[in-house]
């Protein structure tokens, strides 16, 4: 299982001549670890005097951070057996009358992790968009630092998606899929980038 190989090992597998599923669950252990970074910062902050207030919603925010990491740890494991179907899919003989149908069945299947991966992506930002308000400020160059992986994450998916939905077939299920993409895209990617770039700003501000 790619989950437990270390980084080390996990970076070396991804770094080998002999092709692996690599992308998707790069860009879904990438979003893991943004979602692990904000769990830090909220788990830190619970307890601070100045921050009581926000108690409730810091503790809501930790639990929700660890159901994403889970499953973009689960969404590492599930694009790479998404990747063996469709790897024997173009094996197949081009003269066997069934291959058509089961190359496009496997290419829609692996074309859902990856949009899979984003959602999940996606919703670690809306929890780091939060969490910047509330977090201690000695933890905020964390959350900035989860906001660019988890929105460099969900870019990556999202090109495992449409690698993926340029090769089908039925060009209606391939754009449905598109436009859920581009729509994810378009919300959150300019959202993690604000998360980033507000931090980033007020460090150098802090240090002037």
């Amino acid at each position: 299982m790619l989950t437990d190989l270390s980084v080390r090992d996990f970076s070396s597998q991804l770094a080998d001549k002999v092709p692996v599923p690599g992308g998707g669950g790069a860009a879904a252990l990438a979003g893991g670890l943004a979602a692990a970074l904000g769990s830090m910062a909220a788990k830190y902050t619970v307890g601070k005097k100045a921050y009581e207030d926000y108690e409730g919603d810091l503790n809501e925010m930790i639990k929700t951070c660890g159901e994403l990491r889970l499953k973009l740890l689960a969404l590492v494991e599930k694009d790479a057996e998404a990747f063996e179907p469709l790897s024997k899919a173009y094996k197949l003989s081009k003269d066997d009358p069934d291959r058509d149908e089961i190359l496009e069945n496997a290419t829609l299947e692996a074309a859902y992790v990856p949009l899979d991966i984003m959602d999940a992506c996606a919703d670690v930002i809306d929890v780091l968009d939060e969490l910047v308000e509330k977090c201690s400020r000695l933890m905020i160059s964390d959350v900035a630092c989860a906001a660019i992986l988890a929105g460099a994450a969900l870019k990556a998916a999202s090109i495992n998606v449409f690698v993926n939905t340029s090769s089908m077939n039925n060009r209606m299920k391939a754009e449905e899929l598109e436009l859920t993409a581009d729509r994810l895209l378009e919300d959150y990617i300019p959202l993690s980038e604000v998360i980033s770039e507000t931090v980033t700003a007020d460090l150098r501000e802090g240090t002037d």
